[in-house]
């Protein structure tokens, strides 16, 4: 699982390298007896500050020290994740992929493996992107 502050890989070419979660999105209210929702999972929707880019980039413009706010969906993750068959799926890395208001990835290509469980969220432009589905 993934949670606030966690630094994690960037698995497109946007030019954003590496990025830290400031908040998941989803979740309940925090109402008594029911915790907001701090951790995400494969598929889920996370807001990241970009920390590392490559230069020339829209994320690093001159004169701007702030790091840019994004919206990205997570593809990878260290936690296993278990299947409906009983099989678990475990990544090295924590890895999400930039997105956009419509839900849509930002980048033209996605690097790496993603899991299965992306097309079942409804993020098929990811799953046809991506270089392995596993």
């Amino acid at each position: 699982m993934i949670q606030l502050q966690t630094i994690v890989d960037v698995a497109d070419n946007t030019g954003a390298k590496q990025a830290m979660v400031i908040r998941v999105l989803g979740g309940s209210t925090g109402r008594p007896g029911k915790p907001r929702r701090m951790t995400a999972g494969v598929g889920d929707i996370v807001i990241c500050s970009v920390k590392k880019a490559l230069p020339n980039t829209d994320f690093m413009k001159s004169g701007n020290h702030k790091a840019r706010v994004v919206r990205g969906v997570v593809v990878r993750t260290r936690n296993a994740t278990r299947r409906m068959d009983g099989s678990y799926v475990r990544f090295d890395r924590n890895a999400i992929v930039l997105i956009d208001a419509n839900n849509e990835p930002r980048g033209t290509r996605i690097f790496g493996a993603v899991a299965r469980e992306l097309r079942e969220r409804g993020f098929m432009k990811i799953v046809s992107l991506a270089e392995e589905v596993v």
